[in-house]
């Protein structure tokens, strides 16, 4: 039998709508056991969590669940759903699909002769179905026919993991498009602008999934500093976008203007009317737009078309059963790392930087007048908050300790030239030397996240290695586990991930015992 069950929870104070409850696993707080609903409340009169909505998805999870405790915490398990999880946050991690979305729209050479695999008259009938739905003109040209028939014949692996992206995110942006009076198709503005990166940076310097600059960012309440880049937050990010959508098309009153002044300004779009003689259709005014404002609204058009049209083209993205997967979030009270969070959850370090890219420096800092959230999986963020003073002391402790001057990394290397191996990705070396993707690619001039066995990769390591400590990191088959160890320390010591862990010891990685013997490979 299958159940259907599974939300994203997005902070209440962003999306004013009426909470659906969903029953959760109980959680034990104070020394009693109670059930979810009554802990969320117990934790918003606390002010230790954001209160949030949740919307609920229909999706078949299978109902087997393994009873396991976390800090004392009683938890329900679903090996399935984990597995699905590790999958999806694989690609998430992975995006390196920016450059591609550029090059198409900046630099498409329209003159290219392109292999037709779609047939124009079927395209013009699809395209007059589409056109009575939505509030953008979508009438058939040959340059949108074109950037179609590019993605049918040679772009499908690229067009699928666009999709694969579109199943976390576009369910985040749908409630604020609709709340702002926005077409839902407006989603798709983000995968042109960003290929759904929310860390991206342009040439220009256009930051997150909705590509913002500083100025219009700051207009927009995006805070940017040298710790926080809210261009970054998927949420704080999407409801700026809103905003500024909705008053361009109180300028224009027509949404495909409104995707060209968002994309180059409302100065441009004026100049183009003015240029072309008035007109205010985009085809009309197109040749006098940027070239990448040029190349920008079919591009959106031919989003809008495959993504309606995936199955009948059969795109198989390698998506999971589910479209989200379920965070919270809590009020950070004290200044703390990233790094300390994964420590203390026993998390992928990639993990926790993931759920909160708007944070440059991993460090979510406390400023008397704002309020930092960190977002983590249901999970961790229970034991964080079942945990949080000891969390708290914890980061301190951690803090302290990198003031004070160790010695024997007075010889540390400087830099470290790290081979590629089979297996690896950027997040994971990244992991094992304490840095970010970031910075890895930023030392190696790398464009995308792409890598190749056997190529080296220059390395300013936080986690320097030592005389004592470059002995061979060979990871062994087993591990027998000691008192004081955790999953965050046994994954960094030998440069493995704790999902890779948790997958291979399913049932003794839940609850570490001193004198288990945990599978590494």
């Amino acid at each position: 039998m299958y159940k259907y069950l599974l939300f994203f929870l997005i902070p209440i104070y962003t999306l004013p709508t009426t909470a659906q409850v969903v029953e959760q696993d109980s959680i034990k707080t104070q020394g009693k056991v109670v059930t979810y609903e009554e802990y969320k409340k117990q934790q918003i009169q606390n002010d230790s969590l954001e209160a949030e909505t949740i919307l609920s998805v229909e999706i078949p999870v299978q109902e087997i669940a393994v009873d396991t405790t976390i800090s004392g915490t009683p938890l329900k398990i679903y090996p399935e759903v984990d597995d699905f999880d590790e999958k999806l946050l694989n690609e998430l991690y992975n995006n390196d699909l920016y450059d591609y979305m550029y090059d198409e729209i900046v630099q498409m050479d329209y003159s290219e002769t392109v292999n037709q695999t779609l047939p124009t008259d079927t395209l013009k009938a699809r395209l007059a179905i589409i056109n009575e739905t939505t509030p953008f003109q979508i009438d058939y040209n040959p340059i949108l026919e074109k950037l179609i028939n590019k993605k049918l014949s040679y772009q499908r692996v690229y067009m699928e993991r666009l999709m694969t992206l579109s199943d976390y995110y576009f369910p985040m942006f749908e409630p604020y498009l609709d709340q702002y009076d926005i077409p839902l198709e407006m989603k798709y503005l983000a995968v042109v602008e960003s290929a759904l990166d929310p860390r991206i940076k342009s040439r220009v310097g256009a930051t997150g999934l909705w590509q913002f600059m500083f100025t219009t960012g700051r207009n927009y309440d995006l805070e940017v500093n040298s710790y926080v880049d809210e261009r970054m937050d998927p949420i704080k990010s999407t409801q700026a976008a809103c905003k500024f959508m909705r008053s361009l098309y109180n300028i224009y009153g027509d949404w495909d203007l409104v995707l060209a002044a968002y994309n180059s300004g409302p100065g441009n779009v004026n100049k183009a009317i003015r240029r072309s003689g008035g007109y205010k259709n985009y085809w009309n005014i197109r040749p006098y737009l940027p070239r990448e404002t040029a190349g920008y609204v079919p591009a959106f058009q031919a989003m809008m078309y495959l993504f309606k049209y995936a199955p009948e083209h059969g795109f198989q993205p390698q998506q999971t059963i589910y479209k989200s997967i379920a965070t919270d979030t809590i009020r950070v009270k004290r200044t703390i790392s990233l790094e300390h969070v994964a420590q203390f959850t026993d998390q992928d370090l990639e993990v926790v930087q993931f759920h909160n890219p708007s944070y440059k420096l991993d460090i979510i800092p406390v400023v008397k007048g704002r309020n930092y959230s960190l977002r983590l999986p249901i999970r961790d963020a229970a034991k964080f908050v079942s945990n949080e003073d000891d969390v708290y002391a914890f980061a301190k402790a951690e803090f302290e300790k990198k003031e004070k001057p160790i010695p024997e990394l007075l010889k540390a290397e400087s830099r470290i030239v790290y081979r590629v191996k089979s297996g690896d990705y950027l997040g994971k070396i990244a992991n094992r030397y304490g840095v970010r993707v970031s910075q890895i690619k930023r030392w190696n001039s790398l464009r995308s996240n792409n890598l190749s066995i056997g190529q080296r990769l220059y390395i300013h390591s936080r986690n320097p290695i030592t005389s004592s400590s470059s002995k061979s990191t060979k990871t062994p088959n087993t591990y027998k586990v000691k008192s004081g160890d955790s999953l965050w320390k046994i994954a960094n010591k030998y440069g493995i991930s704790i999902a890779s862990i948790r997958k291979l010891n399913p049932s003794k990685s839940q609850n570490l015992k001193a004198g288990t013997t945990l599978k590494l490979k």
